[in-house]
């Protein structure tokens, strides 16, 4: 069977991994028929996030610990991570990839990658190992493959349909540090046939609690025929 690495950055939309995108990803992997091991990062989260009125609170948590939260549990160390015991990798969204995997929200394209997503990527890259990102998690890969031989294409969603976030500036950072960007509708996912990335917008586009499930079922399904 073949399996899948999955990258969590906590647990919750407004600090850690999005959680409907997370678990709706799991869902998928087993649903056609893979298997799936969850990663994080063992440090601490940038912040923590009220989900209830939006607010930074004075609290300290861990993105390994909090990520086990989504994975019941069954979750290792970003560094143990081998390429060789998997066939994948997906980076579900949440402003937690974009704070705890990099800094896109804080500081756009100029913001720090952790260096163990940043040589994870490159790894999966280098071994023409399908990556899944959705979501913010293109801005992960674009961070992770910048200043390198790689110019991934990528999508985070569409001008032409209603977002609420900032497609455009998004789209123009990630194109600034050597990405190509798509637009993708939430019904649509693009994939870079050479290097065997695909990216889906999920909640980056206005949508449903059922859209953004059959946006990640049909990644999920174009990510398998890969591994075929």
């Amino acid at each position: 069977m073949k399996k899948v690495a999955v990258l969590l950055s906590g647990c919750g939309v407004y600090d850690g991994s999005e959680i409907h995108e997370a678990v709706f990803s799991l869902l998928a992997i087993s649903q056609n028929g893979l298997s799936y091991q969850c990663f994080a990062p063992n440090k601490a989260q940038l912040h923590v996030v009220n989900h209830v009125n939006g607010e930074v609170v004075e609290e300290s948590r861990n993105v390994l610990e909090e990520s086990a939260r989504i994975a019941r549990g069954d979750i290792q160390d970003l560094k143990s991570l081998n390429l060789k015991d998997f066939d994948a990798l997906v980076i579900p969204g949440g402003f937690g990839a974009a704070k705890n995997l990099n800094q896109w929200a804080m500081h756009g394209p100029s913001g720090e990658i952790d260096a163990d997503v940043k040589n994870q990527i490159q790894a999966f890259v280098a071994a023409n190992k399908p990556i899944l990102a959705l979501c913010m998690g293109p801005t992960v890969v674009a961070k992770a493959l910048e200043n390198t031989e790689y110019h991934p294409k990528l999508t985070v969603g569409t001008v032409s349909e209603e977002s609420p976030y900032d497609i455009k500036g998004i789209s123009d950072g990630m194109e600034s540090i050597g990405s190509v960007v798509e637009m993708k509708s939430i019904k649509e996912f693009a994939i870079d046939e050479d290097l065997n990335i695909l990216s889906a917008p999920c909640y980056m586009m206005e949508g449903s609690i059922a859209d953004v499930h059959d946006n990640i079922q049909m990644a999920v399904k174009a990510l398998k025929s890969r591994l075929a």
